[in-house]
């Protein structure tokens, strides 16, 4: 069995945004002594470290990518920097649970947690990506719940992390496992989710028929402009007609949806491509319709990247040598990018707002890939001391993005102010004056 310590956390989100879950997170806390200090196995603290090297990362992009497009999200097709934020959180995850549920005395028990942490995560992101923080510059909160972004970030981790969690305590079987190839005796059922998965979305995406629809915005006097948008097609992957945000828009509803859309900075919506602009003369109806890059549809790939995680986990828990689990990884990974770039190139482009399959299997391929580099520099050959930071910001990776990603901080600072709400300490120390 692999030879780390499982670190206690009743964080909702600690999967993902904060420590490993603790060891007997599955069932009732066992009563056995606890293990002595010398006992205890050391820390897996790469996990820590690639998880706070995806904070930083989150924060960078989100700080610099209005200046450095290449650091923005992609406007539509192919992936920059920032569209790898997104699939680590969920690997990272995955390979969590896989810690968190290494023994489960009380299935029921432990499917009982699972949710109840999903519903939490879930609210907390209500909360925070919902709309109710919206005025950072002009201290302004609350949402109309008739408008209130259903889906996000923590939501779909949530999500994520539920499904995972229960193909984790409950598919299953018993084998040994001694080669990489036995992984797939023991864990058949959790591959036949993901192939599932994997075909429904597919089934999907180029099987439904869009038809057109309409959308209103508001405009200037708060008038309200209504826009039409032809589509009537299948398998559309494009931004105006594609099968993720017509489900989206037939299930959440529109004014549930993300009013800020990625593709706002492609060359047909913004003179200032790739970055954000004004409206071209001739620009699409679809420019300014919302859609939402954490929708219902798009998710279900968001599931199979934490249940890849799950099996980069499983190769921890059943192999003790470190050769043996970075060859795993390894081979993994490059197989996942070789696949992912053979589907680009035919066709079926990386896509972060569909979350499409090459997309799915090139960042799942890229995060093994940086997981096993992080594990042989940290655990296996000890560069503690380069990494401390990294380390301590994956601890508290879900304070620091509550904090920081969500605006809370900033709000924080500028809610104290002397007589004129523009006197606040950011002014004083020349930010956001």
């Amino acid at each position: 069995m692999g030879g780390y310590e499982l670190v206690r956390s009743d964080d909702a989100a600690g999967a993902a945004l904060g420590p490993d879950l603790e060891s007997g997170a599955g069932g009732p806390t066992s009563k056995a002594a606890p293990p002595s200090p010398a006992a205890r196995q050391p820390r897996l603290v790469s996990l820590d470290v690639f998880r706070g090297i995806t904070v930083l990362l989150m924060i960078i992009v989100d700080d610099a990518g209005g200046f450095i497009p290449a650091l923005n999200h992609s406007p539509w097709d192919g992936v920059t920097i920032a569209d790898f934020v997104m699939p680590f959180f969920l690997f990272i995850v995955g390979v969590s649970l896989t810690l968190a549920y290494k023994r489960v005395p009380d299935k029921l028990e432990a499917t009982k947690k699972a949710v109840l942490r999903a519903l939490k995560l879930y609210c907390l992101g209500l909360v925070l990506q919902g709309g109710f923080f919206h005025g950072v510059h002009s201290l302004t909160f609350g949402v109309d719940l008739a408008k209130i972004r259903l889906m996000g970030i923590l939501q779909r981790i949530a999500i994520a992390y539920l499904l995972a969690a229960i193909c984790e305590i409950w598919l299953k079987r018993d084998d040994d496992v001694d080669s990489g190839l036995d992984l797939l005796r023991r864990y058949p059922y959790q591959l036949f989710v993901g192939l599932v998965l994997s075909f429904t979305y597919t089934v999907l995406l180029y099987g439904i028929y869009v038809p057109d629809w309409e959308y209103q915005i508001s405009g200037p006097g708060s008038i309200e402009k209504s826009f039409s948008v032809k589509c009537g097609v299948r398998g559309d992957t494009g931004p105006a007609c594609n099968a993720v945000g017509m489900i989206d828009r037939t299930i959440l509803g529109i004014d549930h949806l993300y009013r800020r859309p990625v593709y706002a900075r492609t060359k047909e919506c913004s003179i200032n491509y790739p970055e954000n602009g004004p409206l071209p003369p001739d620009a699409p109806s679809w420019c300014q319709a919302p859609f939402d890059p954490e929708g219902l549809l798009s998710s279900v790939m968001a599931i199979v990247t934490c249940l890849i995680g799950l099996q980069f986990g499983h190769i921890i828990i059943h192999f003790e040598k470190h050769r043996a689990r970075i060859t795993n990884w390894l081979i993994s990974s490059f197989s996942m990018l070789a696949v992912a770039f053979l589907m680009d190139f035919v066709g079926m482009r990386m896509n972060k707002p569909l979350y499409t399959i090459s997309y799915t299997l090139a960042t799942a391929g890229a995060a093994g890939l940086l997981f096993a580099g992080i594990y042989t520099l940290v655990d296996v050959y000890g560069f503690r001391r380069p990494t401390i930071t990294m380390e301590w910001m994956g601890k508290h990776a879900l304070m620091i993005y509550v904090l920081v990603a969500c605006n809370i901080l900033p709000m924080f600072i500028r809610g104290f102010y002397w007589r004129d709400p523009n006197n606040s300490l950011l002014k004083f120390i020349g930010v956001g004056a």
